[in-house]
């Protein structure tokens, strides 16, 4: 089965450990019985999203302090249906390369799996520290209790707007295209699902309205997502051009380049790795079990911001030093 599981990783290099010894092996056995179904792998991400945005409800009344026993149940109930729909995430990648149903769709889908999970959930826990644990935080100086949970809650909800839209999305984001263009440069365009703002624009620009308007709604906004990634990456955008106008493809790269940029990337790899799924939910599960669902946000804006940069700058020193192997006569 270790083979087979194997047989339906993304790459060797990209894979979690915590992926490799758990959810790979759960979402293999998904994949094995949605395939038997018939079901297409859209499908099961669908599904995924509605599992992960379904635990928010039990997120938010999830205090054991306040709550007792029911409580903890309803924390359990989050924690189990988080891992379930992270599950069918896995599921869905799987079978799509075991059916060879991978589509620009799917892509699409499976990245804004996430962001539909935790919207939800971030605006569970926002409720939850109104309901149990605002009035803790009486350093506002207001002598009304409900004004001052009532203001408390807000600047949470701004906290959390802020580590959702800024700190999560970019992270993943940008996590996702590091591992990409890890398995561009290691593997040739074959290999890597590293897509181009311009080449998405022109899918865009040359789809007819007529019966495509949800589809042009993904596109758009799948444009203005690789738009940011390459944003943020001006180096590799320099790598990439130079690559192109000297070996024609990525497939050309010489073989010795390849070995240096793998050996420097894998430990970035490993960055992205924790700014993706994993760390987030185990930080989430405990910290919500722990009644302290509220420092969730703080983890996710200083600690997971500081390592997003920290891997930013480093992956830009390797395209730089890689821009100059290629260029070097």
């Amino acid at each position: 089965m270790e083979n087979k599981v194997q047989s339906t990783y993304k790459s060797n290099d990209t894979e979690e450990w915590l992926d490799k010894v758990w959810t790979r092996k759960i979402g293999y056995l998904w994949a094995v019985f949605f395939k038997k179904l018939g079901v297409h792998p859209n499908t099961v991400t669908i599904l995924s999203m509605i599992i992960g945005a379904g635990s928010a409800f039990f997120f938010a009344y999830g205090s054991w302090y306040y709550s007792g026993g029911h409580g903890l149940l309803m924390n359990v109930i989050a924690v189990l249906l988080l891992a379930w729909a992270n599950f069918y995430d896995s599921a869905d990648g799987q079978l799509a390369r075991m059916t060879n149903q991978k589509t620009r769709l799917g892509r699409i889908l499976d990245g804004a799996a996430s962001e539909v999970w935790f919207i939800p959930i971030y605006c569970a826990l926002v409720l939850r520290f109104y309901h149990h644990h605002s009035l803790e935080f009486g350093w506002l100086g207001i002598a009304d209790n409900e004004t001052n949970a009532a203001i408390a809650a807000l600047l949470l909800f701004a906290v959390a707007l802020y580590s959702g839209f800024v700190c999560h999305a970019g992270q993943c984001g940008l996590a996702d295209y590091y591992r990409q263009i890890h398995l561009l440069i290691v593997n040739g365009k074959k290999g890597s699902e590293l897509d181009t703002s311009a080449q998405q624009r022109q899918l865009y620009d040359t789809t007819p309205w007529q019966g495509n308007r949800l589809w042009k709604f993904f596109l758009k906004n799948y444009v203005a997502y690789t738009a940011k990634q390459e944003r943020r990456t001006p180096e590799f955008q320099k790598l990439r051009a130079a690559v192109e106008k000297k070996y024609g493809s990525f497939e050309n790269l010489p073989q010795s380049v390849r070995q240096h940029f793998r050996k420097a990337s894998l430990p970035l790899v490993g960055m992205a790795n924790i700014l993706t799924f994993n760390t987030r939910a185990i930080a989430l599960y405990t910290l919500c079990l722990l009644d302290l669902s509220w420092a969730y946000f703080v983890f996710e804006v200083v600690i997971m911001s500081l390592l997003c940069r920290y891997m930013n700058r480093r992956h830009e020193r390797l395209c730089q030093t890689t821009l100059e192997e290629i260029e070097r006569p």
